[in-house]
């Protein structure tokens, strides 16, 4: 089945970097995906579309396929069947070039404990190929976005979670990617801090970008969704 949900509002993707080479796309589509570990059938044949300005949330018990979906959506995790489109793009041919245009959340923080904040933003700017004033417009930006304060010069081995995570969804923004990803992005996270992460979310899906979030917070998810995709064992569930 082909998960056709249609969003509240309908918003014009704008590019998330100057970079002429960097693919752009407003869809992001997977057709018969199944993922299979051993004899564990994760996915089984799932038909996706994800579009420009939406925010989509991916809803299902434990077990369901939702963590897979989002590794396969990451090119991090091949499918074991099935193909998955970028726009124009196949995933299979172009994963290295796409790879630079998603944003990716794990639902652990992953950063660096020996760098600060700062180092660690300035590091992943490096890497996506970012300018020196851009990156530094960047950083300055999301510090503020993401009220990363004074701690955000010290070693991030002395942070609380929460700080860890508002951290860890600066970095997934800072080359203004494509497609979002975020997995339980408001673990960890205050009553504050989850606001400024649901606005964050909004400010996302207005630029134009495909965003994608698994979760089980509830008033999170509510507070964030346009539409809602539903798996269970494997397959998108009837009537979503």
């Amino acid at each position: 089945m082909v998960a056709t949900l249609v969003g509240r509002d309908n918003y014009a993707a704008v590019s998330a970097s100057t970079d002429p080479a960097r693919p752009r796309y407003t869809r992001v589509s997977g057709r018969g995906l199944v993922k299979t570990y051993g004899p564990t059938r994760a996915l089984a044949g799932v038909d996706v579309d994800f579009r420009a300005g939406e925010v989509t949330v991916v809803e299902g018990p434990n077990g369901s396929g939702k963590s897979t979906l989002l590794g396969l959506l990451s090119l991090l995790v091949r499918p074991s069947r099935g193909t998955l489109t970028f726009g124009e793009h196949d995933a299979r041919t172009n994963g290295t070039l796409l790879r630079g245009t998603v944003g990716v959340l794990a639902h652990a923080a992953l950063v660096y404990p020996d760098l600060s904040a700062l180092e660690s933003l300035a590091l992943t700017a490096e890497l996506y190929g970012l300018g020196a004033v851009e990156a530094t417009e960047r950083v300055a930006s999301l510090r503020q976005r993401f009220e990363l304060g004074s701690f955000a010069e010290r070693a991030a081995r002395t942070y609380s979670r929460g700080q860890l995570q508002r951290l860890a969804i600066a970095r997934t923004l800072l080359h203004r990617p494509e497609l979002v990803l975020l997995d339980e992005p408001s673990t960890g996270l205050d009553k504050a801090s989850t606001a400024r992460l649901v606005d964050a979310v909004a400010e996302e899906r207005a630029r134009g970008a495909i965003v994608i979030v698994v979760t089980h917070d509830v008033g999170f998810a509510d507070a964030i969704a346009t539409r809602r995709l539903r798996l269970d064992r494997g397959r998108v569930e009837e009537g979503s």
